[in-house]
């Protein structure tokens, strides 16, 4: 087998590694770029999402990015090494070094370079606003690029061909060339054969959601009950971190959990999202609720809510709205899916619809509605208007299920991304499991760790293009690693 030199070989052709290959491609190295779908498919999650980030504007982060993040619950690490940290990381030891949680560094990174690296996107035609988002209600700012995740994955895709990045599509990443305990290159699988692309290496090829056996390894029985959020997902199949853990790599972030979103299972649409239950019901297969539907803003909590309908029966859950909460200005906008509510002209007629039991529903919804109080209803924000003496409660918008017809639909927990991934520094550097710089080997995006027990919402993309830059750069101008 031949081995076509490079000086940068980047591993997958969404956001971070288009990121990554116009970067290293402006730092002087020759870039060659790997992706597993064909041309027209290639971009894997970047492709389908809106792309949100967020931020307050072009150049600043959002308020609240450096505290969600590192504030996400990492369970209870020694608050001596935590506290270690928090110095100069040439002082670390090595129970500093290896600890497995948010890396200060890391978020400062992220929040320094944001905007500029959302300004070096607009050089390439990238244009980004303050776009709606599907939340009925918010708590943080945000922006989006104009097009979407698409748009990003067109204009770099075509300012990388325009400028000499040499494409490999069809072709799978299968294992790292490692000489000396640097990096030297990749191995993988294209439709011609095998191919060896030499050059120092960045990672940014997705996480697992797309393998059924390592959501089973890792997720146990609750890997069937979700399924990737786009086809984009369906061809991150974990190579890249296998890849590089086999090579000695450091995981990061918790491989038992996955970015959820709430999605109609009937349909096929890209994040065919259902995010209006604040404003109703959600009840079991069974005909019982088993969560607060609105503990707060609906983009901070509906990723907890929609685990919760994982855990159900089958792991779905049907929202349950009658006529005056379809009357809630824009609810139709936080309704993504392509498919039709399942309607009912009474309780009894919608349980046969959902295939409940009608006792156990219209009980159910007796429970609730007597344990609605008066209050103001305000639908743009958390109200208080709560159930009183209700388990579980419902903490805002608590309104009685009264007014027929009465519309449902299913929801099931959608894997947008998996947690665990890569460990990896300011520098996008994978580290080892001694804390050290594996030389050559540098990863950004999806298949690094950062989220431990909930994603802060709208920072996949925003990090993707931050680190997938600072690694093609820092890769480009590697010293004392040959490419």
């Amino acid at each position: 087998m031949a081995t076509t030199q490079y000086d940068v070989v980047v591993v997958g052709a969404g956001v971070a590694g288009l990121s990554a290959a116009l970067s290293a491609h402006e730092s002087g190295a020759r870039v060659a770029v790997i992706d597993r779908a064909g041309a027209a498919a290639s971009g894997g999650n970047t492709r389908y999402t809106e792309a949100f980030l967020r931020m307050k504007s072009l150049d600043e982060p959002a308020d609240d990015l450096a505290d969600q993040l590192l504030g996400d619950f990492q369970g209870h690490p020694d608050p001596g090494i935590v506290a270690g940290t928090l110095a100069d990381r040439g002082r670390w030891d090595g129970p500093t070094a290896t600890v497995n949680i948010v890396d200060h560094g890391y978020v400062s990174t992220l929040l320094d370079e944001a905007g500029p690296t959302l300004r070096w996107l607009t050089g390439f035609g990238v244009r980004f606003a303050a776009l709606p988002t599907p939340f009925p209600t918010t708590s943080t700012s945000r922006m989006a690029p104009v097009g979407g995740g698409l748009a990003l994955v067109e204009s770099l895709t075509r300012t990388a061909r325009a400028v000499g990045v040499t494409f490999y599509f069809d072709t799978t990443a299968r294992e790292l060339v490692v000489d000396g305990g640097a990096v030297r290159g990749v191995r993988g699988l294209g439709p011609d054969g095998a191919v060896e692309l030499a050059g120092r290496v960045v990672l940014a090829c997705g996480g697992y959601e797309g393998n059924p056996e390592l959501l089973a390894r890792y997720h146990g029985d609750k890997g069937m009950l979700c399924r990737p959020v786009a086809r984009g997902g369906h061809y991150n199949k974990g190579e890249g971190i296998e890849m590089a853990l086999a090579a000695g790599a450091a995981s990061a972030g918790n491989f038992a959990l996955f970015h959820a979103e709430p999605v109609d299972p009937r349909s096929g649409e890209p994040e065919a999202a259902i995010f209006a239950f604040p404003y109703g019901i959600l009840v079991n297969a069974e005909g019982r609720r088993f969560t607060d539907e609105a503990p707060g803003p609906s983009d901070a909590w509906y990723e907890r809510v929609t685990r919760i309908i994982q855990a159900q029966t089958r792991g779905v859950a049907y929202l349950i709205l009658d006529a005056e909460a379809r009357k809630v200005p824009n609810i139709r906008a936080s309704i993504r899916t392509d498919l039709p509510p399942i309607v009912g002209h009474d309780l009894d007629d919608l349980a046969a619809g959902l295939e409940v039991p009608p006792d156990a529903l219209r009980r159910t919804v007796e429970e609730f509605n007597a344990a609605c109080r008066p209050g103001t209803f305000d639908h743009g924000g958390p109200d208080g208007l709560a159930t009183e003496g209700l388990v579980p409660p419902k903490s805002n918008w608590a309104r009685p299920v009264t007014a027929a017809p009465f519309h449902a639909y299913p929801i099931m927990a959608a894997n947008v991304f998996t947690f665990g991934g890569l460990r990896t520094d300011e520098n996008a550097q994978v580290l080892d499991r001694d804390g050290r710089a594996i030389p050559g080997l540098y990863a950004a995006g999806e298949l690094t760790g950062l989220y431990y027990s909930n994603y802060t919402g709208s920072t996949s993309v925003l990090r993707g293009a931050v680190f997938g830059r600072i690694g093609g750069r820092n890769a480009a101008t590697a010293v004392g690693v040959p490419a």
